[in-house]
């Protein structure tokens, strides 16, 4: 069986081994910045219990990181500002107790004085009377927002578990919009993902070769760790004057604004949650930007707190549900299992209920899952069917 809670210290390990399966900014393979990723997490789960007692500072990175993280604060700039919290979360089998994925939802990205920073694309077009012709150009410019939205991002799964059919991925992913419908203040009210552009088998990525890194003297890796400590240096060196894309080769323009094949599931979930891509794009690598008002996403609309009732005959659990429990200390289990739901309350199988180490009482967070509709016309197949998840997704 499956279950999610927050990550732990002792999860570093094998957090740095599944940060090594991808490129990800929010979960790079650095012992160090997961560690404080793990700290931040406790503590931003000990808020939400209102248990500040046991709040720890975050662990200062060791070496030239530290001196990073020192520039950054006196520059104003890092990854988050103080009153962003993150939230990092596991997906452990609960029968080896092994690791298989993480996710993670940082609350506010960025802010006044701090900007989130990305790459507005549009259209210029341009006519020549004397020739009766004209042409028409992508232009990308420099963009600073500074009203801080919710960021999702991190979700990685171990590849023998994509296409599981208990869904994992899509557990992983729609846990961070629970958290956002049972605690709707700590977040913003619109909400980002950052999507994984095609990256090279060996790590690297077109559009930063041939832009990004001509404005910035670092590797793509080099640039991504930076960031963990500050931005200063993408509105420092990347000009402020539109850059006609025209210019890069047709190669390199056909990954603008794209995804990796194995992004490509997180992008179609994403979208059928109500996110859309609007011409924003990273500064590094071109992924597209993909945003939805808080609010008009559906399992967070659909979240809300019931009453966890006594256990019931696996028969009568008839509706899919996604349900949490955060213990006085910070602790927190989520199961995405069919429940039996009256009313306010709701109820498990006895295997289920032991699942989530909650007792009969218990107010617990709950978000129905709709069961997918067939397409008009169609009948349903009478053969169960599953879909890859991607270990990039967002």
């Amino acid at each position: 069986m499956f279950r999610i809670r927050r990550a732990k210290l002792d999860d570093v390990p094998t957090l740095l081994k599944l940060a090594k399966m991808v490129h990800f900014i929010n979960l790079p393979p650095d012992k160090d910045i997961v560690q404080s990723k793990i700290v931040h997490s406790r503590n931003a789960f000990l808020k939400v219990c209102g248990n500040r007692k046991k709040l720890e500072p975050d662990p200062i990175p060791s070496g030239i990181e530290e001196a990073h993280a020192k520039n950054a604060a006196l520059a104003g700039f890092g990854a988050t500002t103080h009153e962003s919290d993150l939230f990092m979360y596991v997906l452990e089998d609960t029968e080896s107790e092994a690791v298989l994925g993480t996710s993670q939802v940082i609350t506010r990205m960025g802010g006044p004085g701090n900007p989130q920073v990305s790459l507005k694309l549009s259209e210029r077009e341009f006519f020549s009377t004397s020739l009766q012709t004209g042409t028409k150009h992508t232009v990308a410019e420099l963009h600073l927002d500074e009203s801080g939205p919710t960021e999702i991002g991190g979700l990685i799964l171990q590849p023998s578990y994509r296409g599981h059919p208990k869904k994992l991925g899509r557990f992983l992913s729609l846990v961070r919009f629970h958290m956002m419908g049972l605690h709707p203040k700590r977040f913003a009210s619109r909400v980002l993902a950052e999507m994984m552009a095609p990256i090279t088998s060996d790590g690297q990525n077109l559009v930063w070769d041939y832009l990004g890194r001509r404005f910035i003297p670092l590797s793509y890796e080099e640039a991504d760790r930076f960031c963990q400590y500050s931005r200063e240096f993408i509105t420092s060196l990347l000009p402020r004057e539109p850059i006609y894309l025209s210019l890069l080769p047709p190669t390199v323009r056909a990954g603008i604004g794209e995804v990796g094949e194995d992004t490509k599931p997180a992008r179609r979930m994403l979208e059928r949650l109500g996110f859309e891509f609007r011409g924003f794009v990273d500064p590094f690598d071109a992924g597209p930007y993909l945003d939805c008002a808080t609010s008009n996403i559906e399992p967070v609309r659909n979240t809300r707190r019931m009453t966890l009732g006594a256990p019931v005959a696996a028969s009568r659990c008839k509706t899919r549900c996604i349900v949490s429990v955060l213990d006085s200390d910070g602790e927190f289990r989520a199961i995405d299992e069919m429940a039996y739901v009256s009313g306010a309350s709701i109820s498990f199988s006895k295997t289920h209920t032991q699942l989530l180490q909650a007792d009969p009482g218990t107010k617990v967070g709950v978000t129905p899952l709709a069961t997918p509709k067939p397409a008009a016309g169609k009948k349903r197949s009478k053969k169960p069917t599953t879909r890859k998840n991607s270990s990039r997704s967002n």
